[in-house]
């Protein structure tokens, strides 16, 4: 019998178990991750240190050291906080934090968020999140990603503000462009409809793990999977449309790249 322990959920999984769950099992439950290619790892590892650098310069810290190699990562916070006003003038009555975490305990799992900057106020707050791509040309793609859900479903779960009272802004700070932003504003019916498809997402899995676990039966593929999935031909079946595939891949990918995920 398989030794499976999985009860910390992030937005990384959600999205992936609602892509592809057979990958969702070869990554998480088999540890079977497939290698970053240089050009990947490079972009991972400065979203990384951009974020590092974030943090620290909201604490206070030094970051002289951080940026001393790298004039485009020193470009990118410049344009960042002059873009920002929060970050350059805080509210009287606001109070932030870098990299602030969050547990939610939910059918049987914690689901975790990591803000990049949340800033509260005593009658709304707002999460600022940090990406180091551009910004993508369809934003319901974005709007209907598990992170964007997640992060303001988690807040208003955790605290004493209503759904209408939050938001999620996402900064895009890839030069040569300006910083550009794309705001998600939240409601009843959001939160509402995040939770139905949640219980329904949390549900299917533990059908799934029970079948895995107990019968060695494997996830189920999607029956979007042919057109949709991006671990379609990863996972070895047939594509007869590698061209519409490569184009949903890219896409995805950049969505969801230099998101950091959560261990579990």
């Amino acid at each position: 019998m398989k030794d499976i322990s999985l009860i910390h959920l992030s937005q990384s999984h959600l999205n992936l178990l609602e892509t592809c769950p057979p990958q969702f099992q070869r990554v998480y439950l088999e540890q079977l991750g497939t290698p970053l290619s240089p050009e990947k790892q490079e972009k991972l590892s400065w979203g990384n240190q951009f974020h590092q650098l974030m943090q620290q310069n909201e604490l206070g810290l030094p970051i002289e050291l951080l940026v001393a190699q790298d004039k485009q990562m020193q470009n990118s916070l410049n344009a960042l906080i002059n873009a920002v006003p929060n970050l350059r003038h805080p509210s009287k009555n606001s109070w932030k934090e870098a990299e602030h975490c969050r547990n939610f305990e939910f059918k049987g799992y914690l689901l975790t968020v990591i803000y990049d900057l949340l800033i509260a106020e005593p009658e709304k707050a707002e999460i600022l999140d940090w990406k180091t791509y551009l910004k993508p040309e369809n934003p319901e793609k974005l709007a209907n990603h598990w992170q964007t859900r997640l992060y303001l479903y988690v807040l208003v779960e955790t605290s004493n503000y209503s759904p209408e009272d939050i938001s999620l802004t996402y900064w895009f700070v890839k030069l040569p462009t300006k910083p550009q932003s794309l705001t998600f504003f939240y409601d009843r019916d959001k939160h509402k409809k995040n939770y139905e498809d949640l219980t329904i997402l949390l549900n299917q899995l533990n059908n799934w793990l029970n079948e895995y676990t107990q019968e060695n039966i494997n996830f189920p593929h999607l029956a979007s999977c042919r057109t949709s999935c991006p671990h379609f031909q990863l996972l070895g079946f047939e594509q007869s449309q590698e061209k519409k595939l490569n184009e949903v891949k890219k896409d995805w990918l950049s969505i969801i790249e230099e998101i950091q995920e959560v261990s579990l």
